[in-house]
């Protein structure tokens, strides 16, 4: 893994960015957690990349708030 920013999809319409900060702190320093709008899904950003690893094996197709999170490394935009 390139870099600490993850993209978090299939969230809960109703999680807020505390709810998810609170989910990835658990795993490592969050320096940022942000639900993107009620449109179901977010980004996290981790201290370091292998936090973010850590993460991402931990909690990809895990339950959260009743839907099944999709997580990977957040694309570069240009």
């Amino acid at each position: 893994m390139r870099n600490s920013k993850l993209y978090v999809g299939n969230l809960s319409y109703s999680a807020t960015d505390q709810e998810l900060f609170d989910l990835f702190s658990h795993y490592g320093e969050v320096k940022s957690a942000r639900v993107i709008g009620r449109r179901g899904f977010g980004f996290v950003e981790m201290s370091n990349s292998e936090e973010a690893q850590e993460v991402l094996k931990a909690l990809n197709r895990k339950e959260f708030l009743g839907r099944t999170l999709r997580i990977e490394e957040a694309r570069e935009t240009r």
